[in-house]
């Protein structure tokens, strides 16, 4: 197979809810918080492709029952790859899907930063906290009391995909399938805690665009895909 074009699908994550996804806690601060979300080395929360990645792929992994990679769909394998079997010496497939770290949105960055509008209640310069507890059945109490850093609800990520396009007539396809693996994922939710309310996505501004391989030596521009959302 020759790759013969690369589709770049761009467009924002905006979080409906709060959102956890959990990262490193450098220092243990009495009465501080127990979970952490993941940040840059800037100190910035952001989406890792392989949180995003991973839920795009369970989605379509449930639609078809799938409970490992090994009995994942063949367009599920073609789009996200597959490792190879050393039993039997069968060659894998590489990932054509690519899936960059999302990052907050610049002019939504500034808000969080000055406590604009929805943020003006904002506990830290990008995330709030929320106390999460276990309720003992027979006396009615809260048990366990900690508490869990969210980016808040009305944040927005940046994203970028990127479908490596082959000669193999098969993107019409793949991409159909991406479209229904982000679709299936607004009902669904990313991160920590989803089935407490946590993590619930939309996508917005969704933008399919296409570099071709003589481009790449020439312009090294992309152009608008015939693909839409």
């Amino acid at each position: 197979m020759k790759l013969i074009s690369k589709i770049f699908i761009t467009g924002q994550i905006e979080l409906l809810t709060g959102l956890h996804i959990g990262g490193s806690k450098t220092a243990l601060d009495i009465g501080g918080i127990d979970l952490n979300v993941i940040k840059t080395s800037e100190g910035v929360p952001f989406i890792p492709g392989s949180s995003l990645k991973g839920k795009l792929r369970s989605q379509l992994a449930k639609e078809v029952g799938s409970k490992s990679v090994e009995t994942d769909s063949e367009i599920m394998k073609e789009l996200f790859g597959e490792p190879p079997t050393t039993q039997n010496g069968q060659k894998g497939k590489v990932t054509r899907l690519l899936v960059r770290d999302a990052f907050i949105n610049p002019d939504i960055k500034t808000k969080l930063e000055n406590r604009e509008g929805e943020f003006s209640e904002l506990e830290f310069d990008y995330t709030e906290t929320k106390w999460e507890n276990t309720i003992d059945r027979k006396s009615g109490t809260a048990q366990h009391p900690r508490q869990l850093e969210r980016v808040p609800a009305g944040t927005i990520f940046d994203f970028e995909l990127v479908y490596n396009e082959f000669d193999d007539n098969k993107t019409e396809e793949h991409i159909k399938e991406i479209k229904k693996a982000m679709r299936l994922l607004e009902d669904d939710y990313i991160g920590g805690s989803g089935s407490r309310g946590y993590g619930k996505i939309k996508f917005n501004n969704i933008k399919f665009e296409t570099k071709d391989i003589p481009n790449y030596s020439d312009k090294n521009e992309r152009v608008l895909s015939i693909y839409k959302w």
